[in-house]
């Protein structure tokens, strides 16, 4: 089942490979970090009231806290 949503839509838990990014907002530390077009990633926690995620990039095994307001700027397909 693929789906090309935003990132924040995801829950914990879920498993997802990176797409594209809505916008050339997303600061240059995202892709230094592996958030890159084709990178699979996973939720593995989500704060309460609409604070940061919490995501694994698989590849590197690395947990990296974003904002929900740029996990909305990046689009992924649901694995």
């Amino acid at each position: 089942m693929q789906n090309n949503i935003t990132l924040d839509k995801l829950k914990k838990g879920e498993k997802a490979t990176i797409h594209s990014f809505k916008s050339n907002e997303l600061p240059a530390k995202f892709y230094e970090l592996g958030f890159t077009p084709g990178a699979p990633i996973e939720i593995k926690h989500i704060a309460p009231l609409k604070g940061p995620m919490c995501i694994n990039i698989i590849e590197q095994d690395s947990l990296i806290a974003i904002r929900r307001k740029e996990a909305n700027l990046i689009l992924i397909s649901r694995i």
